[in-house]
C-alpha cells in the first residue's frame, strides 16, 4: 500500500485450554511455531467457576489453518478451536547490519510516512554483549543510533 506498509490477511486462532499442563502447552507452542505458524502465544483467563486457564492464540496463513487446527487438536486438550480472518498493516522492513564502536549488530529497519526505525536483533545483541562484557541496553542503544 502507500505510505510505505503492505496490508495482508492473516489467520487467528484461539482455543481456551483449562486442563493442560505447562510442559504441554509448550510442547504445543514448539509444534505450531516449527510447522510455520507466524506466532503463538498464551493469555491468561477464567472460565466457568473461576477456573483460571489459558487462551491459546495462533497466527498463520490461510492454507495453514487446517494443518494447526490438526496440531492443536492433537498436542492439547481443547475440544473446540475459534478462528476468523483479520487484516492488518505492516510496514515495509529490511534487515541490515549497523557497525558499532563494539562490532556489527543486525538490525530491521522499518519504514513509515518516510520516517525509518532501528530494532536491533536480539540474538546479534546478544552475541555482542557476551563478547564485550557490556550491557544489553548500551549496546542496543548503539544499534538505534546506528
Amino acid at each position: 500500500g502507500k505510505d510505505g506498509h503492505d496490508e495482508s490477511s492473516m489467520w487467528v486462532m484461539e482455543a481456551n485450554l483449562d486442563d493442560c499442563t505447562g510442559e504441554a502447552l509448550g510442547y504445543a507452542m514448539e509444534v505450531l511455531l516449527e510447522a510455520g505458524a507466524r506466532d503463538v502465544w498464551y493469555t491468561p483467563a477464567y472460565m466457568k467457576k473461576n477456573r483460571p486457564a489459558w487462551l491459546l492464540t495462533v497466527l498463520c496463513k490461510k492454507e495453514q489453518v487446517s494443518a494447526m487446527e490438526q496440531i492443536i487438536f492433537r498436542e492439547t486438550t481443547t475440544i473446540g478451536i475459534r478462528r476468523q480472518e483479520m487484516e492488518r498493516t505492516i510496514l515495509k522492513r529490511e534487515k541490515r547490519t549497523v557497525t558499532t564502536p563494539l562490532g556489527n549488530v543486525e538490525v530491521k529497519v522499518c519504514t513509515f510516512d518516510g520516517q525509518e526505525y532501528y530494532y536491533p536483533e536480539y540474538e546479534s545483541v546478544k552475541k555482542l554483549c557476551e563478547k564485550t562484557g557490556i550491557s544489553y541496553k548500551e549496546v542496543y542503544h548503539m544499534a538505534v543510533r546506528g
